[in-house]
């Protein structure tokens, strides 16, 4: 049987304000903030994660916030458009909360769903689709009930800088199907019930320039360690060079550049985010791995002060 990759594990970006960024997809998308950690790369900067009640694999959105880096360039060899997917019939009430906190968005339509296209604060373009698969967040915030808050991804956009080369990789090596071709976008489907769908513009963008405001990478599901093993002799047999086995806590991370020049990652499902605490107190405290406790009380006085606020006012 040919070996498919599940679907999204998670999409990670570089913001500028961790508190803006913060209140953008805590206060106003509704998203749980997971984890508080840092960037195990570069210690003196938050690693922030978002997603749903559970921090479950296809829901998660990470964040690099680097408060004074420069302004990056969305183009080839990024993720171009990050989409979330809500629930049926709950687009009206998102474009009315947009509405509410002053965010331009747009309306439009691909493969035949409606699109509310917008930016965070720091230029990362977003979308919201309505999908009947995956099952509700619980997590009810400000507002945002069962009814109407985001499931996890709906999927992503790539800009490739060579756009045969990733769509030949994402069929032939990670196993996705090729559902639909519209205008200049070609969309391929994974078997998750949640962050499945990815699509690859046909055309060239304009190189793309990493700094804030663009994703920095995009990571696959994998079961397990086996798995990811596997995965990693796959992808190599594809003559793309790709990291040893890096330790994330919450996940093992495996990394390589496919031939478009997107950066992707074959993240774990295991061990997850109650790793290092429960699950009603996710995200509150700032968690390090073993190698950074030794400057914890550096860190904890350095790193800014961060808060989810509820911006709606309502429980």
């Amino acid at each position: 049987m040919k070996k498919k990759i599940t679907g999204i594990h998670h999409i990670t970006a570089i913001v500028g304000d961790p508190q803006e960024n913060v209140d953008f997809y805590a206060g106003v998308l509704g998203l749980r903030m997971t984890k508080k950690t840092i960037n195990f790369d570069d210690p003196d900067t938050y690693h922030l994660y978002f997603g749903n009640n559970e921090g479950e694999p296809g829901t998660i959105m990470t964040f690099f916030p680097w408060g004074n880096a420069y302004r990056g360039k969305i183009g080839d060899g990024q993720v171009g458009v990050t989409a979330f997917a809500v629930p049926p019939n709950s687009l009206e009430f998102w474009k009315e909360r947009l509405d509410k906190f002053e965010i331009p968005y747009t309306e439009h339509e691909r493969f035949n769903e409606k699109y509310v296209g917008f930016e965070d604060p720091h230029g990362i373009l977003l979308e919201l689709v309505e999908r009947a698969g995956g099952k509700n967040s619980s997590w009810d915030f400000g507002g945002i009930t069962d009814e109407t808050a985001i499931k996890g991804f709906a999927g992503a956009l790539l800009f490739s800088a060579n756009a045969e080369k990733t769509w030949e990789l994402l069929e032939s090596v990670l196993g996705l199907e090729k559902i639909g071709e519209e205008g200049n976008i070609i969309r391929f489907r994974s078997s998750a019930d949640i962050g499945n769908i990815i699509e690859v513009m046909t055309e060239r963008q304009g190189t793309g320039q990493m700094g804030v405001g663009t994703v920095h990478h995009i990571a696959w599901r994998a079961e397990d360690d086996a798995d990811q093993l596997d995965w990693k002799e796959k992808i190599e047999n594809w003559r793309l060079g790709v990291t040893p086995v890096q330790d994330r806590n919450y996940f093992n991370s495996i990394y390589f550049r496919e031939y478009g020049d997107i950066l992707f990652e074959i993240a774990t499902d295991p061990p997850g985010f109650t790793f290092d605490e429960p699950l009603e107190s996710l995200g509150q405290d700032l968690k390090l791995p073993p190698q950074y406790e030794p400057i914890r009380k550096r860190l904890t006085k350095e790193l800014p002060p961060l808060q989810v606020r509820n911006l709606d006012g309502k429980k």
